[in-house]
């Protein structure tokens, strides 16, 4: 005969999954939170209450009901709790931000490339960025998150082919960035020693858009991004990130959609990543970048410009070959594209789907659809969702 845990374990068993659901919005009042856990009311309330009396939720005290059925208490989450610190490094700077639960971010503080690119000064110096911002917060930092532009081996944390920066192959990216934050003074309020995580851009963004954007209550979601240069991609299955064996999976940039096309810092040519990013788009058009300004708004400013509709539409070809070919090999259930094709599909809103349908097997009879992110700077949502992910897991993790 099974032996039935004690209430209070299997209470303290469900604060993970209680608080994920908070976290994602899911579960609004405690009713709805008793349907998802499939538990009695008097267990949602005590999970509730534990989570409540950690300073993560709240739980209103006035029942609120439409009519029908018993008054529920609405679940929110504590305005003033625990926060994340949040970084990424981008092709041009480098950003920080604070971000608490719910996807919560914080203002986004940018800061140039410092002259010298090596990583452990980069990395230094988005230390001591977000260092500032942990000082000056009267909330608690539980941990740090830090995404990066290029691929990164699971699980020590080293990353490969930083094309952007001529980082070596194998730099301990993980390893230095728990050094950098252990060397600053981050105040009294911080954790001690601060937890820390390191991970690819765009896996990052696909995990925000999952979990708070566009991607919500997708099983198969494969997200398509191009930021200031080059292209990257993720895939989440049934809420978790594909990484496949060491962190790699979805390197779709690299995907070839022309043959004869531009070289690509990878040796090949043709692929995804210079075929569709900003610097392909400008080629396209024949026109000259302003050094002065970012590239990536620059581009997305072009792909609305009437007069590079050719180059719009040359680009446009290019990425629905690319997803066309993804969508044949991973049958997602909805694509979502951020970054630049987030504004090539506002351009061309019905021939990138179409072009996308006509192309895959699957598409020509079960089209697959085509969204555009929702999530404002997904990356560093994405790296808040990483810092987050302990506590998550285990909600009195932020106790101890």
């Amino acid at each position: 005969m099974p032996v039935r845990r004690p209430a209070p374990d299997r209470g303290r068993t469900l604060l993970g999954p209680a608080l994920r659901l908070i976290h994602t919005g899911r579960t609004p009042t405690r009713s709805a939170l008793t349907a998802a856990l499939e538990v009695t009311r008097a267990t949602a309330g005590a999970v509730a209450g534990e989570l409540a009396a950690l300073g993560l939720v709240t739980v209103d005290e006035h029942p609120v009901g439409s009519g029908r059925g018993r008054p529920s208490h609405r679940l929110g989450l504590a305005p003033d709790g625990p926060v994340v610190l949040a970084a990424q490094v981008h092709f041009d700077g480098l950003s920080v931000a604070l971000a608490g639960l719910g996807g919560a971010l914080g203002e986004a503080v940018y800061h140039p490339l410092p002259s010298d690119t090596d990583p452990e000064r980069m990395i230094g110096a988005i230390a001591a960025a977000g260092a500032e911002l942990v000082r000056g917060e009267r909330r608690r930092c539980l941990g740090a998150a830090l995404a990066l532009p290029n691929p990164v081996r699971e699980p020590d944390g080293t990353a490969l082919a930083a094309l952007h920066f001529g980082w070596p192959g194998g730099t301990p990216v993980a390893e230095l960035f728990a050094a950098a934050m252990a060397a600053q003074d981050l105040g009294a309020r911080a954790r001690s020693p601060l937890p820390t995580a390191v991970a690819n851009d765009a896996n990052l963004a696909a995990l925000a858009e999952h979990r708070h954007g566009a991607g919500q209550e997708a099983r198969h979601l494969l997200l398509v991004t191009s930021g200031h240069r080059g292209v990257g991609g993720a895939l989440v299955v049934d809420g978790q990130l594909h990484t496949g064996s060491a962190g790699l999976a979805l390197e779709v940039g690299h995907l070839t959609v022309d043959p004869l096309g531009r070289p690509c810092p990878c040796g090949n040519r043709g692929c995804l990543n210079v075929e569709t990013d900003p610097e392909a788009l400008f080629a396209a058009a024949g026109r000259a970048v302003d050094p002065a300004r970012p590239l990536l708004d620059q581009a997305r400013e072009l792909a609305h410009d009437p007069s590079a509709a050719g180059a719009v539409h040359a680009v446009v070809e290019r990425l629905a070959l690319g997803l066309a070919g993804l969508a044949n090999i991973l049958n997602p259930d909805r694509i979502v594209l951020s970054g630049l094709h987030q504004d090539l599909l506002a351009a061309a809103p019905s021939r990138l789907p179409e072009l996308v349908a006509r192309h895959s097997l699957w598409g020509r009879c079960d089209q697959v659809p085509v969204v555009a992110a929702s999530v404002s700077h997904a990356g560093l949502v994405g790296a808040a969702e990483l810092a987050w992910e302990p506590y998550l897991r285990d909600p009195q993790a932020v106790v101890r």
